[in-house]
């Protein structure tokens, strides 16, 4: 008997890996591969969640009206072109669902983040890879990719492995040369940790567009990665078609109280950032006085390239880290073997890792 079969795309599918957890004789291992909050959730979030527990028997908002007030509050928007989703994942797959068919093209970058190829793929569409320049976005290698068969154009700004980010100038650019019935999708995952002047998340592109969206998350800068919390801005025409297709209960009581606190506390966003700016700078020195190549990041990671040569590659390098209970994030699935990405920790976790690291390039170049 034939055993049934899924739709065309999903046997092309490889799932996604996480960043690994736990390591053999490792306790509590310093985890440093998901790219979680260095300094965890504010405390008023973690409140505004617990207070949700006395009413678990009720079904949550089902359009998360609190929190879409909430974030039109602090960015300016219209709360009737927000959409919240249980993680900015959701709402990826619910845009992929909406536009794309058999026999349409999405396109993402080589390096770009794998749930792009997978959503196309479930959609039953063909991913479309083109390449970076320097580990960056090539805006150019995008274009020359759209055909009349492309509906979706997914760009991480910045990205995630890279830590690298395309001028506001540069997306503005591409959108200009896209189709009316193309998509951009700006996913904006780690916009907030970015301090440069020429970035932009995306906000007024998709203000003044028919064809542009942007997705968030809460996961990362306010730290509420376990909660699957992440909202989107789009034009009224998508919102009403990603509406339809919504789960009607998506994002829970607790998360969208959360998701609330979380954005009134600025104190605590600041202080991610404060720490963030000086951690980044720290590593990037301290482990290029080392002889390891890293990609200049506006993130909450590192990229660190390692050598090729024998007793100094990626994977002998990551062997050695767990073997002091380090986890950091292997990037073959991203097409970069010879990398490990680093979240950014405490100063405890960041100083074991560059000691770690330090010992482990002097004792294999002999010098320890």
């Amino acid at each position: 008997m034939a055993a049934p079969r899924p739709r065309r795309g999903i046997l092309e599918i490889e799932p996604y890996i996480v960043g690994e957890s736990s390591v053999p004789g490792a306790t509590k291992p310093i985890k440093l591969s998901s790219n979680e909050s260095a300094l965890g959730a504010s405390a008023h979030a973690i409140a505004a969640y617990r207070q949700t527990a006395d009413t678990l028997e009720r079904y949550p908002d089902g359009t998360s009206a609190p929190l879409r007030r909430a974030l039109a509050t602090a960015y300016g928007l219209d709360p009737e072109r927000i959409i919240c989703g249980a993680g900015s994942d959701e709402l990826l797959n619910l845009i992929a669902h909406a536009y794309l068919e058999p026999g349409t093209e999405a396109i993402y970058t080589e390096h770009g983040f794998l749930v792009y190829r997978i959503a196309t793929l479930a959609a039953g569409a063909v991913p479309v890879v083109v390449p970076e320049r320097d580990l960056k976005a090539d805006v150019d290698a995008i274009l020359s990719a759209v055909n009349e068969r492309t509906r979706l154009v997914w760009l991480a700004n910045p990205n995630n492995p890279t830590g690298t980010y395309l001028p506001f100038d540069e997306v503005k650019r591409l959108h200009r040369a896209l189709p009316d019935h193309v998509v951009l999708v700006l996913d904006a995952a780690y916009a907030e940790f970015v301090r440069r002047n020429d970035y932009e998340a995306g906000i007024e592109l998709v203000a003044t567009s028919e064809n542009v969206v942007m997705t968030r998350t809460f996961s990362k800068i306010h730290g509420l990665a376990a909660l699957r919390l992440g909202w989107m801005y789009g034009p009224a025409g998508i919102v009403e078609i990603i509406n339809r297709i919504r789960g009607p209960f998506n994002v829970s009581s607790g998360a969208i109280a959360a998701g609330v606190a979380a954005i009134a506390d600025k104190a605590h966003v600041e202080a991610n950032l404060v720490h963030n700016d000086k951690a980044l700078a720290e590593l990037a020195a301290a482990l290029g006085a080392i002889g390891l190549k890293l990609t200049d990041s506006v993130c909450n990671f590192l990229l660190i390239q390692f050598p090729t040569e024998k007793g100094l590659t990626a994977p002998e390098a990551d062997a050695f880290l767990k073997s002091r209970g380090i986890i950091l994030r292997r990037m073959e699935g991203y097409g970069l073997p010879h990398a490990l990405r680093m979240t950014v920790g405490t100063e405890e976790e960041n100083r074991a890792v560059v000691e770690a690291l330090t010992a482990f390039m002097a004792h294999k170049r002999g010098r320890a």
